[in-house]
């Protein structure tokens, strides 16, 4: 773990516009709903965090980099509260990750170090069903050009999506979760 994870802060509202009780974060929380019975503003002081529309970092995810959401679900078209979030190291060095067409790193695979926008489009591949990420976290999205839902990918082997509470999702666009955002 690098030392700027320390630095991580986000506090969460139970009202619009930062308004009634709060909550503040800096590592991960599987389950907000001990410390906020409902949360509809959110301020990200330093770092990155993925939010989580059910508990135990699962359903919908959605990327927060620092700044102020005074109403975030209908910014980011929710339609549940936060119900968990995860903090995102700040990782410095390369970035590498396999992206495979099958589950179990099965049928085409592609290594990857840096963005890409549209896996068809770059390596004629219809679908990523599996990943191998070594080096770096990342985030992949279901659309092209970064659009769509997403999934936050920290190093790990990721065999099938349908395991990860994405069913039925393909991704075709990745990006690194670099320096930029924090």
């Amino acid at each position: 773990m690098s030392s700027g994870n320390s630095m991580s802060r986000i506090t969460f509202y139970e009202d619009k516009n930062f308004q009634g009780r709060s909550y503040e974060c800096s590592s991960d929380c599987a389950d907000m709903s001990s410390y906020l019975s409902r949360c509809h503003s959110c301020r990200v002081e330093r770092g990155c965090f993925m939010v989580y529309d059910r508990s135990n970092f699962m359903g919908n995810q959605h990327f927060m980099k620092k700044g102020e959401y005074s109403d975030y679900m209908s910014m980011m078209g929710m339609s549940d509260c936060i119900k968990s979030v995860r903090m995102i190291p700040m990782h410095r060095g390369n970035y590498k990750m396999n992206i495979y067409e099958k589950e179990n790193f099965g049928g085409q695979q592609h290594e990857l170090m840096d963005d890409c926008e549209n896996v068809m489009d770059r390596y004629r591949m219809s679908n990523c069903m599996s990943c191998n990420v070594m080096d770096g976290h990342w985030l992949m999205y279901e659309q092209p050009q970064y659009r769509g839902k997403m999934m936050y990918m920290r190093p790990g082997e990721y065999r099938n999506f349908m395991n990860q509470g994405m069913n039925g999702m393909r991704f075709t666009s990745m990006r690194r979760i670099n320096d930029s955002y924090y």
